[in-house]
């Protein structure tokens, strides 16, 4: 499993729950980015997610020899999105390498709405 790290001392098991706070908090970094959206949306009402929710917009898929992390975004209106999208991909895997030791297969950035001021 990708979620599972072997050392001569033992295993570490990093749960998805871990993976989502790292990637979430990776891509609220990212310029252009209004917030983290929930990925269960109740009759079209898009709620933006504070600092304390962060792993609620991500979904992280593990299975035996994939990591799939998916993220659901609020991009703001005039940032050309597949720039944001693509700092967003970049941060996330450079912040799971860097701070979990784990390299992600995808990461896939959904955006789910853009919002104006």
């Amino acid at each position: 499993m990708k979620n599972l790290i072997k050392t001569p001392l033992g295993t570490i098991n990093i749960t998805r729950e871990v993976i989502a706070v790292v990637a979430g908090n990776a891509a609220i970094e990212c310029y252009g980015l209004v917030g983290m959206v929930s990925q269960k949306m109740s009759d079209g009402i898009i709620e933006l997610l504070g600092r304390d929710n962060l792993g609620k917009g991500v979904e992280v898929h593990i299975d035996e020899n994939n990591l799939i992390v998916d993220i659901y975004i609020a991009v703001q209106y005039g940032i050309k999105i597949s720039e944001v999208a693509h700092n967003v991909i970049e941060k996330v895997h450079y912040n799971l390498n860097k701070y979990l030791g784990i390299v992600p297969d995808k990461v896939n950035v959904i955006v789910k709405t853009v919002r104006v001021k």
